[in-house]
Formats: C-alpha cells, sequence, structure tokens
C-alpha cells in the first residue's frame, strides 16, 4: 500500500470526470485535463435505470434530458415491434452530461483545466504531463481518454481492429419520446434512433474489420425516410467504439501508477454498444482504490465487479447477430416473441433496464420457454398475419 500524493485524470468525460470528482471527495489532489470539457459526443447518450439507481445524483441533476417511455424493434426482414417500458431511459445529449460531471468534479475541488496533453513521461516514482498550458508532476495517472488512446506506448492496450465497431450517423432536429433500433442483414451492429431533449441521435454502428465508413453512411441515409426523418438541418460525426474480444478483455487495465478507465480500458457492451455504466462503476472502482491508498485492488475489483458481463457479452456477440434460436434468426425470433409473449417482453424490458445480466440470461429462458411458447402460439392463433406488433 502507498499514499497517492497527486493525481492526473486526461479525459474529460463521464469516466475521468466522476473519477476525478469521487477522489476530490475523498480527499487527494487531483486535476483533471481535457481539451475540449464538455463537448457533444457522438453517442446515443442513454442512461439506463440500473445507471440511474445506482447513481441518484444523474436522476436528481438539474440538467436537460429526455424520458423515453417506448421502444420500437425492427428486424432484418422488417418485421416491428413496439413496447413500453416500465423502467424509463434518460437520454442526455453528451455535452450537457458532460458539463453536469465536469461541474460536479470542480465543486468536488478538483482542479479542472481546459488543456490538450502532449506528452506523458515517467519522472522518477511519478509523472511528468506537459500540456498545452505547462507541465504538471503527478504521482498517478488516469488515462479517462476514450477510444483514441494516443498513448499507447506508456499505458498498454494493444486493440487491433477486431476489438472496435466504427460508427456514422447525425444529429437531425426533432424529438419525441420512442428509442428505435433496427437490426440489418449481414451486419453485427444496428441503426438506433435516440431521441434527446432537442435533436435526434440518428446513427449506425457495425464491426470494424467488415464495415466501411462511406458505406455505412450511405445504409442510414437510404434508412431516414423509413423513421420519417430527413437530412434538413442535420450536422454529420463519426467515431469508433470499443467491442472487445474476449482474449482482449484479459487486460492489463492498470499498472505502477496508472490505470485505464471508461472507453480507454475498452469497458463497453460488445453487443448494444453501451459504455456509461462502465464508464461510471470503473470511475467508482478505481477512486475506492486510490482512496484507501490501494491502486493495485482496482483491476481485481474490475474482474470480480462487471467484467464478467462484458466477457459473456463477448463470448455470445456472433451468436447474438448472426445465431440461429428456436428454428430461427436469433433477432428475428426475438422481436417475434417480444410482440407475441407477455413472458419475453417482460425479460426485454428488463434488458433495456439494465438489470437482466446475460449471465443469467440462459437459465431464465431455459426455466421461461414453455410459458413463451405457449404465449406466442395463442397470439399467433388469434393476431392477423403481417399487423405490427403493439405490446404493451
Amino acid at each position: 500500500m502507498s499514499f497517492v500524493e497527486r493525481i492526473a485524470v486526461v479525459g474529460g468525460g463521464p469516466a475521468g470526470a466522476f473519477a476525478a470528482a469521487e477522489l476530490a471527495r475523498a480527499g487527494r489532489k487531483v486535476v483533471l485535463f481535457d481539451e475540449k470539457l464538455a463537448w457533444e459526443k457522438p453517442c446515443g447518450g442513454g442512461l439506463t435505470d440500473k445507471a440511474i439507481t445506482r447513481w441518484p445524483f444523474l436522476r436528481e441533476a438539474q440538467a436537460e434530458w429526455n424520458w423515453i417511455s417506448d421502444c420500437e424493434l425492427i428486424a432484418p426482414s422488417g418485421r416491428k415491434v413496439a413496447f413500453r417500458l416500465d423502467r424509463q431511459i434518460a437520454i442526455f445529449s453528451r455535452q450537457v452530461l458532460n458539463g453536469m460531471m465536469l461541474d460536479r468534479a470542480d465543486q468536488a475541488g478538483a482542479e479542472v483545466r481546459r488543456a490538450r496533453v502532449l506528452q506523458i513521461e515517467r519522472s522518477g516514482k511519478g509523472w511528468s504531463i506537459q500540456t498545452s498550458s505547462g507541465n504538471v508532476s503527478a504521482e498517478f495517472v488516469v488515462m479517462a481518454t476514450g477510444a483514441r488512446n494516443s498513448f499507447r506506448e506508456q499505458f498498454p492496450r494493444p486493440f487491433g481492429p477486431e476489438n472496435f465497431m466504427v460508427a456514422v450517423g447525425y444529429y437531425i432536429p426533432g424529438t419525441h419520446h420512442t428509442v428505435q433500433i433496427r437490426f440489418l442483414k449481414e451486419l453485427h451492429g444496428y441503426i438506433w434512433v435516440f431521441p434527446r431533449s432537442d435533436h435526434f441521435s440518428v446513427g449506425i454502428c457495425g464491426c470494424m474489420q467488415g464495415a466501411n465508413t462511406a458505406k455505412l453512411r450511405q445504409v442510414l441515409e437510404d434508412s431516414l425516410p423509413e423513421f420519417g426523418l430527413n437530412l434538413d438541418g442535420a450536422k454529420l460525426y463519426a467515431h469508433i467504439i470499443p467491442a472487445l474480444t474476449p482474449k482482449a478483455l484479459q487486460g492489463p487495465f492498470s499498472g505502477d501508477g496508472w490505470a485505464l478507465i471508461g472507453d480507454a480500458a475498452g469497458f463497453v457492451d460488445p453487443i448494444t454498444g453501451e459504455g456509461i455504466y462502465y464508464s461510471l462503476r470503473s470511475a467508482e472502482l478505481l477512486a475506492e482504490a486510490l482512496a484507501q491508498s490501494a491502486p493495485e485492488n482496482y483491476s481485481e475489483s474490475v474482474r470480480h465487479d462487471f467484467l464478467p458481463e462484458l466477457e459473456r457479452a463477448a463470448h455470445i456477440t456472433d451468436r447474438f447477430y448472426a445465431g440461429s434460436w428456436m428454428g430461427g434468426n436469433v433477432i428475428e425470433r426475438m422481436i417475434q416473441l417480444t410482440g407475441r409473449s407477455p413472458r419475453f417482453r417482460e425479460l426485454m424490458r428488463d434488458l433495456f433496464a439494465g438489470t437482466q445480466e446475460y449471465s443469467s440470461l440462459r437459465d431464465r429462458l431455459s426455466r421461461s420457454l414453455p410459458r413463451i411458447a405457449a404465449e406466442a402460439l395463442l397470439s399467433t392463433l388469434w393476431q392477423p398475419a403481417g399487423t405490427v406488433a403493439q405490446a404493451r
């Protein structure tokens, strides 16, 4: 165990800002660097009920977000199902969310600097950090730089293209209260329409090895009329999303005087692309370890907490997008059963709330399958063919 005198956090997204706030509240000296501070990061910005329940300050914050009460899923065949969520999703503009988290870090006593980190080098037992606003020394460095890490030599996480999804999309004026997700044939990914408070985040993502940005963009643009949207007033964005293989999830996530959190560590669900919960949780676990002067405990805490869930998701990603179940394509069958079985629909609501873990999903399905099959059969007999399921 060793006391860490000064901690530098590189990156001011949810992971970095939350880590800085928690460490400052624990009495540690913290300086946070971010080139842009609050900015409109290209992603959905959804916070599940699991995240909002764990960190009540997210619900209590004086910030704008959009409560989502309904979901529409569209299968590759065009089959649709719309259903109400029993626990709402809060969708933030990332500029608003990042700004709120940075304000919280500042109020906790962290030093927040708008500066670009140019170089990080070892200096004795600590680090010398060269920034656009001057040099800083620190005993510990927290890397919260997102998926694009410019300092791989000092903090090794050798991700190849098989560990990323590429995403392209638009911010489009307008909003409503329904999340829409469209799955496509031969794409390990999906189109999303996430309505924020004053605009839509509309995008498409797919595995980097088999995805071309220009092609994905064209597919997305061709699909916009299906959602009643067009490009009037739209703003383009593109980025990459970690989607780690089981091997890459073995780490390392930390070392002598450093640690990775959030997207920088690859802590993202490789099926859904959801990462905000894991950003906040990894930041919380690291802050706890550093506050206890035991940074070596961080990696072990991650392995006991949420890493098994991400590993399970990594093992089943290919089957989810390209496998078969109950005599049909997994996604087609999933959407069919969501519309026809109340028991299966309850499971889907729990998945969207973040309370149904992959580790127990198979057992739950096995126990519920007889009733799910019976409900689906009855619904098939009574519901006319070709109708869109409106499930409540």
